[in-house]
């Protein structure tokens, strides 16, 4: 147990070593999964035979993370975070030990099994920036939050990066180069599972509950006793459903633009390199910044970040059709990948704000079931949109559904306004 008061010094210190333990392990998760996902296309149309089943990879991934998001999180709750993250990593390992002998073995099935392991651990390694929030006080949350989140940058740098080394390293190894990723994975996830078990400690849903006691202490009531509310009752309250809708839309409409970019500047004549960079650009607004934004986030209030976040969105996707220069383009994805950071860290820290530790696991892992279910939505709508009625329409759309969180936002901010101004009265 942590000592109280929780603003002693081994009460940061603490904080500190976990969140940082769950920066490394997410970002070898992240490596891992990136890794895998750069060459699961080309797995999937050669083991299958048929190209037009290239995008299945992608796709089980993202049903396999929204079917484990609830149960991980219901898990976590009831056995505590450490266990939940672990058992996360190890179905990525063991998803991609199966996809390595499915691409020894030539075999399609066996590799759309390994393809729903990994995606089932996405759906529980996600949750670990839940886990830092857990360590850290209200007013430190966001920037928690945005550590963790933070590692994506090591995975978008760094997966991609693995794919051709590890391919030689197979190669010598006598298996075949498209196994090497794969391969590379499984000892990430190994080693991001064993640096969880041993040194996630405490737990920080420990970590969550004195820290409510402490503040329930502080206010003179009574801690929260029993399971809490459901996960339905929790959505009745605004800050939870504005959480939600920042989450789901954001995801959402980034998926929604972002997937289909990359094959608009195709039709138009641009080469690998300069969707490379556009991509990349994408890739430094979702992650680049985040320590940054948890700061705004803390400072400026969770509302107001999903506000600027959903604005940034907004122009991004009406800036993308408008020309077909690369830097265009880039500014444009961008600014679609910061409103994405933005809302997703706000979102995520006033959802965490809401809850009781009683509450945290169950519902934490059912909103990111809907925002897995808003990621799978953007990416199978993304082609169809774009086949008929184009790239301009389809930009247009995400700007449409970017409004809706920026509106809900609105009352709360008004009113966070009044009462700042009632307390200089």
């Amino acid at each position: 147990m942590i000592p109280l008061p929780i603003t002693h010094e081994s009460h940061a210190r603490v904080a500190r070593r976990l969140t940082a333990v769950l920066f490394a392990s997410q970002s070898m998760s992240s490596a891992a999964f990136i890794a895998s996902i750069t060459v699961g296309a080309i797995i999937g149309a050669e083991l299958s035979g048929r190209p037009e089943l290239a995008g299945l990879p992608t796709t089980l991934i993202m049903v396999g993370a929204a079917l484990a998001a609830y149960p991980a999180g219901r898990f976590m709750q009831r056995f505590g975070r450490r266990p939940g993250l672990t058992l996360g990593f190890v179905a990525g390992l063991v998803g991609m030990v199966v996809n390595v002998v499915a691409v020894v073995a030539g075999s399609f099935p066996l590799f759309l099994g390994g393809l729903l392991l990994l995606g089932m651990a996405r759906g529980v390694t996600d949750q670990s920036r839940y886990a830092a929030a857990d360590a850290v006080p209200l007013s430190q949350r966001a920037r928690a939050i945005s550590t963790v989140v933070f590692a994506g940058t090591v995975g978008a740098v760094g997966g991609p990066a693995l794919v051709g080394p590890l391919g030689r390293m197979a190669e010598a190894l006598g298996l075949p180069a498209l196994a090497g990723p794969m391969l590379g994975g499984a000892v990430l996830f190994a080693v991001g599972g064993a640096l969880l078990a041993l040194a996630l400690r405490p737990d920080p849903r420990s970590i969550a509950q004195q820290l409510a006691d402490h503040e329930a202490a502080r206010a003179g009531v009574e801690p929260a006793a029993g399971p809490g509310r459901s996960v339905a009752e929790v959505l009745r309250a605004p800050a939870p459903r504005l959480a939600l809708l920042a989450m789901v839309i954001s995801q959402a409409t980034m998926v929604l633009v972002m997937s289909v970019t990359s094959l608009h500047m195709h039709t138009h004549d641009h080469g690998l390199g300069t969707i490379s960079l556009v991509i990349g650009a994408h890739t430094l607004g979702m992650f680049g910044l985040s320590v940054v934004t948890g700061t705004i986030a803390d400072r400026l209030g969770r509302r107001a970040t999903i506000a600027i976040g959903a604005l940034l969105t907004i122009a991004g996707a009406l800036i993308a059709p408008l020309s077909l220069l690369t830097p265009w383009l880039a500014l444009a994805l961008f600014l679609v990948g910061l409103g994405w950071n933005l809302s997703y860290i706000a979102g995520s820290s006033l959802l965490a704000d809401a809850l009781s530790p009683a509450e945290r696991g169950r519902v934490q892992g059912a909103s990111e079931l809907l925002v897995n279910l808003g990621s799978a939505s953007g990416s199978l709508s993304s082609g169809l949109i774009l086949a008929r009625l184009g790239y301009g329409p389809l930009c247009l759309i995400a700007a449409v559904l970017a409004l809706l969180p920026l509106i809900a936002a609105l009352p709360g901010m008004r009113a966070a306004r009044a009462a700042r101004m009632a307390q200089g009265d």
